[in-house]
């Protein structure tokens, strides 16, 4: 793989139809897409403030480097001090997904680079989207959603994430991570609860040292750990066996599982 600075070669984009280039989906993004997202929002984009020329410049540089959850907060600290989300779609994001497609047509960085900031530029932007249909968020309900490491099958997460949005949590969603990167998600932002998808039997094996791992790196230390999919659904039981706190057989059940499980750490924690 080509670093940033290094030449691909004048092959390379040959190789590419013109319906996968990030070009394209830059333009999707910035014309299309964002539009469709200011109006859901009744966002007004007339006299909306607009960022510094450098910052899409260097967002679109993190979006190479970071995973969704760290540019999610970013944006979180525009708008908590005030910045309309007109300004974010407008100003940060629709500039950036331009620069990300300039990235590629100029060769700054190759095309599995440039496809992996696009594909995280997308998944913040599905975050930011369910924002303006959900229920008014609760700064004490943060839940981070995940799978067991290695495991591929993570589109449950979906369905699971958007049942707690639109009941007002904050959610993440870490599909793909690895052990570390989680140990370094839950360090480093306070969850009341963490959400592990299993879709295998195979995976039940190394599931209480993940459990145990990330109740240790969590800075939250009454952090609760629900555990779900087909596996806990037929045999509810494990659940306490691989040492979660919970479990539920749907998404609509896991929501009042989860406030039951955040209220009685708030108790026995005094809040």
């Amino acid at each position: 793989m080509a670093s940033l600075h290094e030449d691909p070669g004048p092959k390379r984009r040959r190789t590419i139809s013109a319906e996968d280039s990030p070009l394209r989906m830059a333009r999707l993004i910035e014309g299309e897409i964002i539009p469709r997202l200011l109006l859901a929002h009744r966002a007004d984009p007339v006299a909306v403030p607009s960022f510094d020329a450098a910052e899409p410049l260097a967002f679109a540089h993190r979006t190479l480097q970071h995973e969704v959850f760290a540019l999610l907060t970013e944006v979180d600290a525009h708008l908590a001090r005030g910045v309309p989300i007109a300004a974010i779609y407008l100003g940060l994001l629709a500039p950036t997904a331009r620069v990300l497609g300039e990235f590629w047509e100029n060769d700054v960085c190759d095309f599995v680079d440039v496809t992996m900031g696009m594909w995280r530029l997308q998944q913040l932007i599905h975050q930011l989207c369910h924002r303006g249909t959900c229920a008014a968020l609760r700064s004490n309900r943060r839940i981070l959603l995940t799978v067991p490491p290695g495991d591929q099958h993570s589109f449950g997460l979906v369905m699971i994430e958007d049942f707690f949005r639109r009941a007002g949590w904050h959610t993440w969603s870490a599909a793909a991570a690895p052990m570390s990167e989680l140990c370094a998600m839950v360090a480093g932002q306070w969850f009341e609860l963490i959400g592990i998808s299993v879709s295998a039997a195979e995976q039940m094996a190394a599931l209480p040292a993940v459990l145990v791992g990330l109740r240790a790196a969590s800075c939250n230390p009454a952090v609760g750990i629900m555990v779900g999919g087909q596996v806990f659904t037929d045999h509810p039981e494990w659940a306490a066996g691989v040492g979660a706190d919970a479990t539920a057989s749907d998404a609509a059940q896991a929501i009042g599982v989860a406030e039951r499980l955040v209220e009685t750490a708030g108790r026995l924690a005094g809040h």
